[in-house]
């Protein structure tokens, strides 16, 4: 199975440490349809119909992974987990539950070119 990562998840963040054992595929852009929210210190993203693209990274990962993944994650409380297509096939997405109505968007869709 593989997952797509947006934010700490991604190679050189924060979380990167829960993908270790995982296969990187590579580099991914997701098309137009999505919205990426600061939330601080990580980030989230929901899918939205005016939403621009989102970038982030593709692995390979096992069951025990996502599991942590999902509890990393808050799954299903604070995030939820769909699955989307990408390059590399089908993947697994976590997008943010709660409002993000006061959220400062990042406009590039690109958490690791993000302004703080």
């Amino acid at each position: 199975m593989k997952v797509f990562v947006y934010g700490t998840l991604r190679e050189g963040e924060a979380n990167a440490v829960f993908l270790k054992g995982a296969v990187k595929l590579g580099k991914e852009r997701l098309a137009e349809g999505y919205m990426l929210y600061s939330l601080g210190t990580y980030p989230g993203a929901i899918t939205l119909p005016d939403g621009g693209p989102l970038w982030g990274e593709v692995y390979r990962i096992n069951a025990c992974i996502l599991r942590a993944l999902d509890w990393l994650e808050d799954y299903p409380v604070e995030y939820d987990r769909v699955e989307i297509s990408t390059s590399y096939g089908k993947a697994w997405i976590y997008l943010y539950n709660p409002s993000v109505s006061d959220l400062p968007v990042i406009e590039s869709g690109d958490w690791c070119q993000r302004i703080d």
